[in-house]
């Protein structure tokens, strides 16, 4: 089985990509680390032409996007004509807004689910959802998220797991990796290291999390992206934590 790839999830270095300049610039720099992928999410108003463009120019593929619910439910044509001017397959959303996160708001999702995952399907395209920590709110003898996975087929339904939220929300990312083999295309590796006051995002490697067994997860779990992310950097620059995570990614095997 292929080894995953690590890419470069753009909200990381969304205060960068604000425009086509900062775009353009952050790609080169992004390809430079040694990314050859990138998540296309958090940058401002751009021609998918341009950024499809851009991309090329950079030696850089789209692996995933991310893009609100609502976009998926009310522009789903526009949608689909952006994944197919980027080149790329997989497509998620980053989160749903509050009143999805309980038992009624699951039922809703699967309900508005369904056209547009068969739509995606059409156009060759999947769907998949990324998760946070509230996802693992208890429903019964499960929680939200698994319930999610265990209704929706995966024929429908995708995971993009990420590994600092699962952490967060009390589970075992190589567990719920394992869980999710088969129907998970990308996952957003994150560390997780902990301070006086309290848990912080970090550069892979520099955090708490057992990547040995969250990356053979991965690979066995057929994983084809290691989208890197790193929500919150404290004041250290952007690209240098995206060249420390790709650094250890690569000393693992996973460049």
């Amino acid at each position: 089985m292929a080894k995953p790839v690590s890419g470069a999830q753009l909200f990381t270095v969304r205060e960068f990509v604000k425009d086509m300049p900062g775009v353009t610039a952050s790609l080169r720099k992004i390809r430079d680390i040694g990314y050859t992928a990138v998540q296309v999410s958090g940058v401002g108003p751009a021609d998918p032409k341009d950024l499809a463009k851009a991309l090329r120019d950079h030696g850089l593929t789209c692996g995933i996007t991310h893009m609100g619910w609502p976009r998926f439910r009310n522009e789903l044509d526009r949608v689909i004509e952006e994944h197919r001017i980027l080149g790329c397959r997989h497509a998620a959303i980053g989160s749903l807004p509050g009143e999805y996160r309980n038992a009624e708001g699951l039922d809703r999702f699967l309900r508005e689910l369904e056209p547009v995952a068969a739509r995606l399907t059409e156009a060759g395209i999947d769907f998949s959802y990324h998760n946070h920590a509230h996802e693992f709110v208890r429903l019964g003898s499960d929680v939200w998220l698994g319930e999610l996975y265990r209704r929706a087929p995966a024929s429908r339904l995708k995971a993009e797991l990420d590994t600092y939220w699962v952490q967060a929300g009390g589970g075992c990312p190589a567990a719920w990796i394992r869980k999710c083999a088969g129907r998970m295309p990308v996952l957003h590796v994150k560390d997780m290291r902990m301070t006086p006051e309290g848990a912080q995002f970090a550069p892979i490697g520099e955090g708490n999390l057992d990547w040995p067994s969250i990356l053979k997860a991965a690979e066995d779990a057929g994983v084809e992206y290691l989208m890197v992310e790193q929500d919150n950097c404290y004041g250290a620059d952007p690209f240098e934590c995206l060249a420390v995570s790709y650094r250890f990614l690569a000393n693992m095997g996973y460049p």
